[in-house]
């Protein structure tokens, strides 16, 4: 389990104990149930929140706490599709022009030329770097859920006459 989503289940256990003034191991399930639907009537969490907390109570329950059989019976929300924002060339251009030093504008190029999150980019490595021929491709060793990648950056990438970085990390 990622470090982040350890965070996030820690915190909606935190908030579930302090709603109830006592230890989530304590509380049935339909306390759990009702936590839930405050969550969403009440505080009017986004959908998102909604389902990371009670993905948080299900691991709790069913993984810590050895109780297989509690199960909760509000559905996981499902978050409106949204389009994504497409910016233009000229947005893009203006975008990694207006990093102020080459190692934030080669971020911003390799964030949008391979697609990769950001945490993804900021572990790369420069041994990550596949640049024969036949591979140009980076390695993503930690990419989400632990999985190892291999991405292929848009060639306008590779192709670009002045590459950002030259062995060593300098230009």
């Amino acid at each position: 389990m990622a470090a982040r989503t350890q965070e996030a289940y820690i915190g909606a256990l935190v908030e579930l104990a302090k709603y109830y003034h006592r230890s989530p191991a304590d509380l049935c399930v339909e306390e759990v149930q009702a936590y839930l639907l405050h969550l969403i009537r009440d505080k009017k969490l986004a959908y998102a929140s909604v389902n990371q907390a009670s993905c948080a109570f299900r691991f709790l329950y069913r993984r810590v706490l050895g109780r297989p059989e509690a199960g909760f019976d509000i559905p996981m929300a499902k978050a409106p599709k949204r389009l994504q924002q497409i910016l233009s060339r000229e947005e893009v251009a203006r975008l990694i022009d207006s990093a102020r030093t080459l190692r934030g504008r080669t971020l911003l190029m390799t964030t949008y030329a391979t697609g990769l999150r950001v945490s993804e980019v900021c572990a790369l490595q420069l041994g990550d770097i596949e640049s024969a021929a036949d591979r140009m491709c980076l390695k993503v060793r930690h990419g989400k859920g632990g999985k190892r990648v291999l991405q292929l950056p848009a060639e306008e990438f590779i192709e670009r006459p002045d590459p950002p970085l030259a062995p060593g990390g300098r230009r």
